[in-house]
């Protein structure tokens, strides 16, 4: 966590008050790298020259607006962003996280509001780094290895794992021995548009089922729950 606390923030208000306040709230947190800007020229000189880790950007600035300096900053960079925005319309959200800001909070906001985001933003982007790895069990004869992605067979033979055979897998690993719903598997592995992947979460399934099971067509370790979704059960390895 220490790491996350030397990120370099960048914020970006022409409102002094709005500015000194935030400053004053990460301060308090414990971060010290802290780059404030007033306008689009400044922010987009501080970011080619300090390259922040992460940016608050407020959409209302005086010589342009934050979505052009998000459009700006993603010519040369990829770090998360966050907007402050005196207006709550839905288009503007939806403008802002199309652009590909991390999240969009709405004035007035409760500082402690801001800063959970915030933080929520750094522990996804940058603590992935420093995360302990991830599980590896075995299913019979078989180990499954999700920090290396692969299925370990006899005399060593690796399958690799796709990378949504990977997502439903941990899904179901976190929760091993219960029944995970194909509605929360679905999620797991395709977000918000999750909504009609049934079919094709069975067709992964399948797919998984032959690479961890010694039989496919009577599987033991992955079980269909009949109306429900899926279980996983797993011996632990690591």
């Amino acid at each position: 966590m220490d790491s996350i606390k030397n990120k370099k923030i960048l914020i970006v208000d022409d409102e002094p008050e709005i500015r000194e306040m935030i400053e004053r709230f990460l301060r308090k947190e414990g971060f010290f790298r802290i780059y404030t800007a007033s306008n689009f020229t400044d922010a987009l000189a501080v970011t080619r020259l300090e390259k922040p880790d992460v940016a608050i950007l407020d959409v209302m600035l005086p010589d342009r607006d934050g979505f052009s300096l998000l459009s700006s900053i993603r010519s040369f960079s990829d770090m998360p962003v966050l907007f402050l925005s005196a207006r709550g319309e839905d288009e503007d959200r939806l403008l802002g996280l199309g652009l590909g800001a991390d999240d969009y909070i709405v004035k007035p906001f409760l500082p402690r509001e801001l800063i959970l985001r915030l933080m929520a933003i750094l522990k996804r982007v940058y603590a992935a780094n420093t995360v302990e790895r991830l599980p590896v069990f075995r299913l019979g004869h078989k180990t499954v290895d999700l920090d290396s992605a692969v299925v370990v067979m006899r005399a060593n033979q690796e399958l690799p794992l796709t990378a949504k055979e990977h997502s439903i897998l941990l899904k179901l690993y976190e929760n091993q021995g219960r029944i995970v719903t194909s509605d929360a598997l679905c999620h797991a592995v395709w977000g918000d548009e999750s909504y009609g992947y049934e079919n094709t979460l069975m067709v992964h399934v399948r797919r998984i089922r032959e690479k961890i099971e010694e039989d496919p067509s009577n599987p033991v370790f992955l079980l269909t729950v009949r109306g429900l979704g899926y279980k996983l059960m797993a011996q632990e390895s690591r």
